[in-house]
This record gives structure tokens, C-alpha cells and sequence, in this order.
């Protein structure tokens, strides 16, 4: 049992390592600003271009820049979840008849 429980433990810790080299990325306004987050869920950088800052200004960059980060976190956290869910599956499948008790056949 305990063995089972540090194998988790470790299959874990290895997801976290994966996920800090997944890049994802949103873009609106057709790429004006562009925000890269890692599925760690952590901002890696953003762009914006100068045409759409100069025409938009402060206001308008404010608003798409946060819906950029959300998007880009979204991204993120589903790629996040299906590394999650592929690793669970996988130590579900080594336990036997044990992964039926959670609805899976």
C-alpha cells in the first residue's frame, strides 16, 4: 500500500517537472497581444504590438490583456488536467480490479 502511495507521490512530482516545459498560447485582436503561460499555470511572457497600443491605448490594452491571461490560463489548466488524468488513469490501470471502484471500466 505504502509502495502504491510514494509511486503516486512520484508520478506527481514528474507531472509538475512535464508541465513546467508545456507552453501555451492565446491570442486576441488576430495576435496583437499574445500571452505564452506555461501548464504550470505561470505567465512566461506577453506581447503586445505597438500599432494596436498606440490605437487602442491604456484602457483597451487593460481589458484585452486580461482576457488574454485568462484564456492562456484556461489553456493551461486543461492541459494541466490532462496530464493529471492521463497519469491517474495509468497507476489506475496497474491497480487492478481497485480503478472500477471509481466508475471506470
Amino acid at each position: 500500500m505504502f509502495d502504491k502511495i510514494f509511486e503516486a507521490q512520484q508520478k506527481a512530482e514528474e507531472v509538475k517537472k512535464r508541465l513546467e516545459n508545456i507552453s501555451v498560447t492565446a491570442e486576441v485582436e488576430g495576435g496583437a497581444i499574445k500571452v505564452v503561460a506555461l501548464a504550470s499555470k505561470a505567465i512566461k511572457s506577453i506581447e503586445i504590438d505597438e500599432n494596436f497600443l498606440a490605437e487602442n491605448g491604456k484602457e483597451g490594452l487593460e481589458e484585452l490583456l486580461v482576457i488574454a491571461i485568462n484564456k492562456a490560463l484556461a489553456e493551461a489548466e486543461n492541459v494541466s488536467q490532462a496530464e493529471m488524468a492521463a497519469v491517474t488513469q495509468q497507476m489506475l490501470g496497474g491497480m487492478g480490479g481497485l480503478g472500477n471502484l471509481f466508475g471506470k471500466k
